[in-house]
């Protein structure tokens, strides 16, 4: 399934990027919570989600969000301790967590420094406990409220990069894969999962990758060469926040805003 070109929101620059996906994080919140009680939100690494965490932790954001209710998750995770500079984890807890009321309890860190296929099995367990799906290995898969992504210059997004064999996974939530590309192994939700969302916000910011953009939008459906083409939530919402600079070769530029 390809995304479609009316999927696609273009802000005039990277400062609007983050404040229109900052309202966008508030809104899909407060529907969560007002509808179920909870937010269930899986976050990004990435240097593009960091402007938007720190966004979210000022005073204009965080008291329009009830933290007490928020349960967050990460869709990747480099397979390093919580303390280390590359974490994923210590990226959104510095810009975001530590900053905000959220409970102990509901951040859901993927452990990084145990062995990576044995983290990718706790952190599904987790998941499954979570969204009350443990004692059943055949449930429906976890159905998040938001999960934020981004978008590599070479077409991957969360830890599924080009050639993962990750890519085709039904079953499992969550596997761990050694990525070649950065000599590390790397924790990763699987397409079963991010599919399942409720809303899959993709950030993407920047001309370098203006034409990566315009081949995974528009260009032939090569998911394993192209794995951002593999994101297509089966009922739910899929939008992409670009900037102008990385939609400046889109053919018909997007819907500006």
């Amino acid at each position: 399934m390809k995304t479609t070109r009316a999927d696609v929101e273009v802000l005039p620059n990277g400062d609007a990027l983050m404040l229109f996906a900052a309202e966008c994080f508030v809104a899909a919140a407060a529907d969560a919570i007002r509808s179920s009680g909870r937010f269930f939100v899986a976050l990004s690494g990435g240097s593009t989600p960091t402007s938007l965490y720190a966004l979210l932790a000022t005073d204009r954001y965080a008291p329009r969000i009830d933290w007490s209710r928020v349960h967050a998750f990460w869709g990747d995770e480099r397979c390093v301790p919580p303390s280390d500079p590359i974490s994923n984890y210590r990226m959104a807890r510095e810009a975001l967590l530590s900053r905000v009321p959220v409970r102990p309890e509901n951040v859901h860190r993927i452990r990084g420094e145990s062995v990576p296929t044995e983290a990718a099995s706790a952190y599904e367990r987790e998941l499954r406990q979570a969204f009350r799906a443990a004692d059943d290995p055949k449930a429906p898969v976890a159905r998040f409220d938001l999960i934020i992504l981004g978008m590599g210059e070479d077409g991957h997004t969360a830890s599924l990069f080009p050639g993962s064999p990750g890519a085709g996974e039904e079953s499992r939530w969550v596997t761990a894969r050694h990525a070649a590309e950065a000599s590390m192994w790397r924790v990763t939700f699987t397409p079963a999962l991010i599919n399942a969302a409720a809303e899959v916000l993709f950030l993407v910011s920047g001309r370098r990758k203006a034409a990566m953009l315009r081949r995974v939008l528009e260009g032939p459906y090569l998911p394993q060469e192209l794995p951002a083409q593999l994101v297509a939530p089966r009922a739910g919402r899929l939008r992409w926040l670009v900037d102008a600079a990385a939609a400046a070769e889109l053919t018909a530029g997007g819907n500006d805003l």
